[in-house]
């Protein structure tokens, strides 16, 4: 599920920023999220994935816009996982990006 693939984007993102390679980040995100968009979704997973327009605007504007749906999925991400606690908001911005 896109649940699962999330996680594994936030691991990569959370390694790659280690070593601040952004163009492996997006990769590993890309794929992870391509795998999984066939799949169905819970209503968690559907939080994430209707903030992708705010997670671009807080891209584009370098953090700058925040939407209250990009704050719900923030805050839906760290209360259920350890790697999104750690993540900064860019990191998991551009995650949900990828999915």
């Amino acid at each position: 599920m896109i649940r699962s693939a999330l996680m594994f984007a936030l691991l990569a993102l959370s390694i790659s920023a280690a070593f601040a390679g952004s163009s492996a980040v997006g990769s590993s995100a890309s794929s992870a999220g391509a795998s999984a968009s066939s799949k169905t979704t819970s209503p968690g997973d559907k939080v994430v994935l209707q903030a992708r327009d705010d997670a671009a605007s807080f891209v584009a504007s370098d953090g700058r816009i925040r939407g209250a749906q990009l704050e719900a999925a923030l805050r839906f991400l760290r209360e259920r996982n350890d790697v999104a606690q750690r993540a900064s908001d860019m990191q998991l911005a551009q995650a949900i990006l990828a999915l």
